[in-house]
C-alpha cells in the first residue's frame, strides 16, 4: 500500500555554499573561517569542491530532471561581503543569476543566509563570541533580501547554530577551531541573537516572507531506566536539543541547563536586557535536521569531562553508536526520527515543521556509468516512512529536503564522505545520478512511498 504524503508537501534537496561552490578567490570573494581552518598542509579545502560556482546551470538542470520542485541552498557571506561589511556586487550577481536559473526550471528557491562560513575578517575581530556580530548579520540579511527578495519567499537565517557554536568554539573540530567552552556558550547566544535581528530585518523589508531557522536534533537514548540515566539523558537533551529551541519559542534558556553550565560562568552575563525578546521572533516554520540519535550514560566521576561537544557538561557521557552505521559511523534508527517529530509537535504547538536535512554517507562506486547505492535507497525509504508515521500520528510536517543534491566537501572530513544523490568525480567534475536519485525522483512523482 502506497504511503501518500499530504497535498502540497514540499519535496526538495539541500546544499551549502562552501561545500559545493569552489572558486574561493573568484570575483572578489574574501576568505571565510573554513578557508583559514583548512589552510594546512595535507588538509582538503573547499576548492574546487563541486565547482558549482561555474557549473550551477548544469546542477540545476540535474535537479530539474529529477522533478524535484524545491531547492534549499545557502549564500556565502564572504562572497557577498568579503570583509563582512562591504558589498561585492559580483557576489550578489552570482546569486541573482542562480535564483533566476532555479526559477526558470520551475523550482522554488529556499535561501539559507548562514551555513557556517563566517568571513575571516569578522573572526579576526572576535567571531561569534562578539555580540556586535548579530547586528552585522542583520545588515547582511537585509542586503541579500534587497537583491533576491522580489523572487525568494522562503528564508532561513542560520543553519545548525549548535554546530557553529559548540563544534566551532567548544571542541574545535570545526572552523574556527577554538577550544573554549565559555566562548562557545556566548557564541551560541549571539547566533540566536543574530537570528532574531535578521528575522526583524527581513520582515521590515515587507512582502510575504516565510522566516525560519534550522536546528539539528539528536533524540537521546538510554539503556537503563533509573534516576542516574534519566539525569544523564536530561543533560544531553537540554544542551543539544533545547539550548537553541527553547529561547526561540520564547521560553528562555532552561533553568536546569543554566545550572548545569554555571561553573563556566559565561552565559548569563552575556544575556543583555531585551535579548530574549529579540530571539523569540515569531517563526513561520521550524527547520529540522536529523541524522542520528545519541546514547547518554552517567559518569562515575561527576567532575570528569565527557565526549559531548562541551566536555565540561558534567555527570554524563555519550556512548558509541550501535547497529547499522553509515560510513561516518552514525547510527541508523528511523524510529528515533518519528519520536523526534512527535516530540517537536508537542513541544512547539502550532509551529509547522520542514525536514531541512536528512541523508546518509556511504561508500559509492561508479560501475559502467551507474552508482548502485542500495544502502542509501534503503536509508531514504526507511526515514521517509518514519516521517510519514509521524504525520499519521499528528505531526505537522510540511516538507522534506534530502541531503544532499551533490557529493561535496564534507567539512572536517574533506572529500571522504559522500552524501549526494548525484555522484561527483572531484578530479573530472563529472556528475552521475545514483540509484537513490532515481528512487527519490519516483517518490516525488508519486508523492508517496
Amino acid at each position: 500500500m502506497t504511503r501518500r504524503f499530504p497535498a502540497g508537501f514540499r519535496w526538495g534537496t539541500a546544499t551549502a555554499a562552501y561545500q559545493i561552490e569552489g572558486s574561493t578567490t573568484a570575483d572578489g570573494r574574501g576568505p571565510s573561517i573554513w578557508d583559514t581552518f583548512t589552510a594546512r598542509p595535507g588538509v582538503a579545502t573547499g576548492d574546487p569542491a563541486c565547482d558549482h560556482y561555474r557549473r550551477y546551470r548544469e546542477d540545476i538542470g540535474l535537479l530539474n530532471g529529477l522533478g524535484v520542485p524545491y531547492y534549499r541552498f545557502s549564500v556565502a557571506w564572504s562572497r557577498i561581503m568579503p570583509d563582512g561589511r562591504t558589498v561585492e556586487p559580483r557576489g550578489l550577481t552570482f546569486y541573482d543569476r542562480l535564483v533566476d536559473t532555479v526559477l526558470e526550471h520551475g523550482i522554488t528557491p529556499m535561501v539559507t543566509l548562514y551555513h557556517w562560513d563566517l568571513p575571516e575578517a569578522l573572526q579576526a575581530e572576535g567571531g561569534w563570541p562578539d555580540r556586535d556580530l548579530a547586528s552585522l548579520f542583520a545588515d547582511y540579511a537585509l542586503t541579500v533580501h534587497n537583491v533576491l527578495g522580489d523572487r525568494v519567499r522562503q528564508w532561513t537565517t542560520i543553519n545548525e547554530p549548535f554546530c557553529a557554536a559548540f563544534i566551532g568554539y567548544g571542541n574545535g573540530d570545526h572552523a574556527p577551531g577554538i577550544k573554549d567552552e565559555g566562548a562557545a556558550l556566548v557564541a551560541g547566544h549571539n547566533l540566536l541573537l543574530a537570528h532574531g535581528k535578521a528575522a526583524q530585518a527581513l520582515r521590515s523589508a515587507g512582502g510575504e516572507q516565510e522566516v525560519s531557522i534550522v536546528l539539528n536534533f539528536a533524540p537521546v537514548l538510554t539503556d537503563v531506566d533509573d534516576v542516574a540515566h534519566r539525569e544523564a539523558a536530561r543533560k544531553f537533551d537540554f544542551l543539544h536539543n533545547r539550548f537553541f529551541l527553547d529561547p526561540l519559542l520564547g521560553r528562555g534558556y532552561p533553568p536546569e541547563l543554566l545550572a548545569d553550565l554555571a561553573h563556566l560562568g559565561t552565559l548569563e552575563p552575556a544575556i543583555a536586557d531585551g535579548d530574549l525578546e529579540i530571539i523569540a521572533q515569531p517563526l513561520d516554520v521550524l527547520g529540522v535536521n536529523y541524522y542520528a540519535p545519541a546514547r547518554a550514560v552517567p559518569l562515575e566521576d561527576p567532575e570528569a569531562d565527557s565526549n559531548c561537544p562541551l566536555p565540561g557538561l558534567r555527570g554524563m557521557d555519550v556512548q558509541p553508536p550501535r547497529g547499522d552505521l553509515t560510513s561516518l559511523g552514525w547510527e541508523q534508527r528511523p524510529s528515533s526520527f518519528t519520536d523526534l517529530l512527535l516530540w517537536l509537535h508537542e513541544h512547539c504547538p502550532g509551529l509547522p515543521l520542514v525536514i531541512a536535512e536528512n541523508g546518509a554517507a556511504f561508500e559509492d562506486e561508479v560501475v559502467d556509468g551507474r552508482v548502485h547505492d542500495e544502502k542509501r535507497v534503503r536509508y531514504f525509504a526507511e526515514h521517509l516512512a518514519a516521517v510519514h508515521d509521524a504525520i499519521e500520528r499528528g505531526a505537522d510536517v510540511r516538507g522534506y529536503m534530502a541531503w544532499s543534491l551533490l557529493d561535496n566537501f564534507e567539512w572536517a572530513m574533506g572529500y571522504t564522505q559522500r552524501f549526494g544523490l548525484v555522484h561527483v568525480d572531484f578530479e573530472t567534475q563529472e556528475r552521475v545520478l545514483k540509484d537513490s536519485a532515481r528512487f527519490y525522483a519516483d517518490v516525488v512523482a508519486r508523492n508517496g512511498l
